[in-house]
């Protein structure tokens, strides 16, 4: 690092360092040295933030009989043997995309404010921003409201990147200003035709009638990519549609109360004022099923202690999911997250 641990680098337009193609051995790390020194210091002061607002550090399972169902999450899945001799027989488990179901049941539990710094796996998930097992921040207070959520990782976001406060910008005032349409009320027709006129190519097997992988797709190549420029933006009030465990507020156009954090275009946090209703979760998880089945991959467990855990009396809170990797590469000024992990998944 060319500067302090604490302070984002200068100039972050300037160019940046290149991944690493040809070390001699697999058996050394793809990161420098210091940049694993300044994911220790990184993390030192995450732990820091949330000790001095009172945030307790847990520690959940990462091998669970329940999973986050979700159309474009893709846990992986583990046999735990009864008998070692026959490994491919035993119960189905899964090792977690995050920790949120785990740390809920801690909530309903009694747990006030917690947080927990661990590693998550999503299958299928490879490239500059991407390993299948990588590090999640993920924390949940009672009582916070979604703008309390926002602020949070605002102060969070102050703290890592040191580029003042985040700017607060809706889903639609980004799509307004970037495509000039409003994205809740406008038909999958109207968001193809923007497509088409910017020459975004669209995937094989793509739904024309889709209209979040619509969306989905221009948040991606015409909406993200200006977002957190200038300094940190949270997007925020997705469609109703993309609220995931959200709760969903109703109003002109129902919307779910979810945020993003983005610095220099690159997504790195998510956050939900939380869903609390056990059987509108099981609505979405049978909703989500039907897609999965759809897009031709295997559902998901429905059932699971979460819900148990919400039947009891899941409170009020706000949750966030912060991808500490991708922070870390920002801050050292590196291009790929392998210059910021000691070992991906080609060499673990």
């Amino acid at each position: 690092m060319e500067r302090s641990a604490t302070q984002f680098r200068a100039n972050n337009s300037a160019a940046l360092a290149k991944p690493v193609t040809d070390i001699s051995s697999d058996f050394r790390p793809t990161a420098p040295w210091s940049n694993l020194i300044l994911r220790a210091e990184i993390l030192r002061r995450v732990r820091r933030f949330f000790e001095e607002r009172g945030f307790i550090e847990v520690e959940t399972p990462l091998l669970s009989a329940d999973t986050v169902v979700d159309r474009h999450l893709d846990p992986l899945r583990v046999v735990l043997p009864d008998d070692p001799r026959n490994p491919t027989t035993g119960r189905t488990m899964w090792l977690q995309t995050s920790p949120e179901f785990a740390m809920k049941r801690l909530l309903a539990a009694g747990a006030k404010a917690i947080f927990q710094v661990t590693r998550a796996f999503r299958a299928a998930e490879r490239g500059r921003l991407h390993n299948p097992e990588f590090t999640l921040v993920e924390w949940y207070r009672v009582g916070d409201s979604m703008e309390e959520g926002m602020n949070l990782l605002s102060d969070l976001s102050e703290e890592l990147f040191g580029r003042g406060p985040a700017e607060r910008v809706s889903y639609r005032e980004a799509f307004e200003t970037r495509l000039g349409v409003n994205p809740h009320l406008s038909s999958a027709s109207e968001l193809a035709a923007i497509a088409e006129a910017k020459g975004i190519a669209t995937p094989q097997g793509w739904d024309v009638n889709d209209c979040d992988a619509w969306l989905e797709l221009l948040l991606s190549e015409e909406v993200e990519p200006y977002l957190g420029r200038a300094q940190p933006t949270i997007l925020y009030d997705y469609p109703a549609s993309q609220a995931a465990l959200a709760v969903v507020r109703y109003g002109e156009q129902p919307v779910g109360e979810r945020f993003e954090l983005y610095v220099n275009g690159i997504e790195l946090a998510n956050g939900y004022h939380e869903l609390l209703d056990p059987e509108e979760l099981r609505r979405r998880n049978t909703r989500v099923n039907r897609d999965r089945r759809a897009d031709g991959k295997p559902v998901l467990p429905e059932e699971s202690r979460l819900l148990a855990a919400m039947e009891h009396g899941l409170p009020p809170c706000t949750g966030v999911a912060l991808g500490l990797d991708r922070v870390v590469m920002l801050v050292a000024g590196e291009q790929s997250i392998d210059r910021v992990l000691a070992f991906p998944i080609e060499r673990a």
